[in-house]
């Protein structure tokens, strides 16, 4: 295979962020679910202390977060990214968390440069880490010194695009930065049942059932084309943003990958907080 003297160039700048053993990163989903899962203790928010006290440390970590929707595909390139509190009717404890992680913004720059289609745009102002992001991150990596960047959805494109788009990203993995999605793959806010004790929809237990069997057998693209076809997934998926982090995961997975599934359950009767890894 050839190498163009620009992919060339490009893997010279990238052996500056290897990982310290050469180990090929880890690439994760995890079911973010409610903002205040960011302040409370819970069995969820443990699962999440414990993952990253078994992930390997990165260089860096990519985000793809189901609440940064635009026009196109823009990645974070601001050396430090804001918290953005991208909610409403939550207590003042919550708005009042920050992440002060650094950013990422000469590893952005390859994304943009390395993928050629889509035109990856690079962000330095308007966006920064949203809840999508630090909400987990807080407990994952609490002192918020893992230079973390995102990338948007394009929410012109279908789903086997975003599936796609995981597959170019992939080449991240070897060169010491961690991807991430960060949504939920069942996702419908307007049938959440508030009570303590509330039983997961059937629906909602058949949908993430059925994308929990179509990853046990590395069968995506029924996840990208059929996702819809059913009542259980139109019920699951009202909109596409927080299933979309999915694909990304999926796309930048290898065959040899080891599954892990770090966290599962349905929150609220109708929120899968389904987590999941491939790799060490």
């Amino acid at each position: 295979m050839l190498l163009s003297v620009g992919a060339i160039a490009l893997g010279r700048e990238f052996m500056s962020i290897e990982s310290p053993d050469n180990k090929k990163m880890p690439v994760l989903f995890l079911g973010h679910g409610n903002p205040m899962n960011a302040i409370q203790e819970n069995k969820f928010t443990q699962s999440l202390n414990q993952l990253g006290e078994n992930l390997p440390r990165p260089k860096a970590i990519l985000m793809i977060s189901a609440h940064w929707e635009t026009n196109g595909v823009f990645v974070t390139g601001m050396e430090r990214p804001k918290t953005i509190h991208d909610f409403g009717g939550f207590p003042k404890e919550l708005f009042e968390v920050q992440y002060p992680a650094p950013g990422a913004p000469e590893i952005a720059k390859n994304v943009s440069n390395e993928i050629e289609k889509p035109n990856i745009k690079i962000d330095i102002n308007k966006w920064g880490l949203d809840h999508g992001t630090w909400s987990v991150l807080k407990h994952i990596f609490p002192n918020a010194d893992v230079p973390v960047f995102q990338l948007s959805l394009d929410r012109t494109k279908p789903m086997e695009f975003h599936f796609e788009m995981g597959k170019k990203l992939k080449f991240l993995r070897e060169q010491g930065v961690m991807i991430m999605g960060s949504g939920n793959i069942v996702h419908n806010l307007k049938e959440v049942n508030w009570k303590p004790d509330a039983k997961a929809y059937d629906w909602a237990i058949e949908f993430d059932k059925w994308v929990k069997n179509k990853i046990d057998n590395k069968n995506y693209e029924p996840l990208f084309k059929e996702a819809l076809n059913s009542q259980a997934g139109k019920l699951s998926i009202p909109t596409l943003e927080h299933y979309l982090p999915l694909l990304y995961t999926l796309g930048a997975s290898d065959e040899s990958d080891e599954l892990t599934y770090d966290y599962e359950g349905i929150d609220m009767s109708s929120m899968s907080m389904r987590c999941l890894r491939f790799g060490a």
